[in-house]
């Protein structure tokens, strides 16, 4: 996957509402993003983990490095995003 570029629209009136709590919008913005992924990892790793574990098919090592991991489970044919998820959910 190729790293992506992310753009937050803000209205003058929100960035004002925005800069009566927050010291610097782009560093709350980042500090949210870096917080987000990071529970997003910790969710990805757990599920899969215990699948992994569970799949009597699966006999490799689990990867301990955060690439290798995804880089695995991503490849999985039983691997669906959230996406693909709510969509087989709502068929």
């Amino acid at each position: 996957m190729a790293t992506i570029t992310l753009t937050v629209e803000v209205t003058d009136t929100e960035q004002a509402i925005l800069l009566n709590d927050l010291l610097d919008i782009d560093e709350w913005l980042q500090a949210a993003m870096n917080g987000k992924k990071a529970n997003c990892w910790k969710r990805m790793q757990q599920e899969w983990t215990t699948k992994l574990m569970n799949d009597d098919s699966f006999t490799d090592s689990i990867p301990s490095n955060q690439a290798d991991f995804v880089a695995l489970v991503t490849a999985r044919e039983d691997y669906l995003t959230r996406s693909e998820r709510g969509a087989a959910e709502n068929n």
